[in-house]
């Protein structure tokens, strides 16, 4: 049965079941951008991303380090948006304008670093492609983890109501 949104006896939640289960896909999805984004810059590109030289495409554990990184942001992308939906009146908002700046963050700091020019750009790029994809997968399955849920009543809400200044029902002229 579809709920009504103007219902005055419903207020906005969330399923908190299904955000999790969806940021733990997400989580997944990250560390696997993650990965393949070095594989990209590494064995296409040749570019030492995150790798020591010798390494070869695969690198050391930094590639292992690099997609859990990427794991754990979805994860606290999740949590925010959870916080965000339980907590503010318009939680979309507000979850995709901190992760453009955290993904922002995330683009600028590998240029900053004193590494080669084309290591610089591609962790940058990897960093935006893992920033978009973790806020339009967590954005879009928080809508869909969205609910209503009905507030709790005293008394059954298809009893009828009676006023004081009513006379009494009928019920003992049987």
């Amino acid at each position: 049965m579809a709920q009504n949104p103007y219902d005055q006896d419903a207020r906005p939640g969330i399923d908190a079941a299904r955000l999790w289960a969806g940021g733990v896909a997400t989580a997944v999805v990250a560390a696997l951008v993650a990965i393949v984004g070095l594989l990209i810059a590494r064995g296409i590109f040749d570019v030492p991303v995150l790798a020591p030289k010798g390494e070869g495409a695969w690198g050391s554990a930094s590639t292992t380090t690099y997609a859990l990184a990427a794991a754990a942001a979805a994860l606290l992308a999740t949590g925010l948006m959870h916080l965000l939906s339980v907590a503010t009146p318009a939680p979309s908002q507000f979850f995709g304008w901190i992760m453009v700046l955290v993904t922002l963050i995330a683009v600028v700091l590998p240029l900053t670093l004193t590494v080669e020019t084309s290591a610089k750009y591609a962790t940058a790029a990897i960093n935006l492609v893992i920033g978009l994809v973790i806020a339009i997968v967590v954005n879009s399955m928080a809508a869909n983890a969205r609910t209503l849920h009905r507030r709790k009543r005293s008394t059954r809400p298809d009893a009828p109501t009676q006023q004081w200044n009513e006379p009494p029902s009928n019920f003992y002229d049987r």
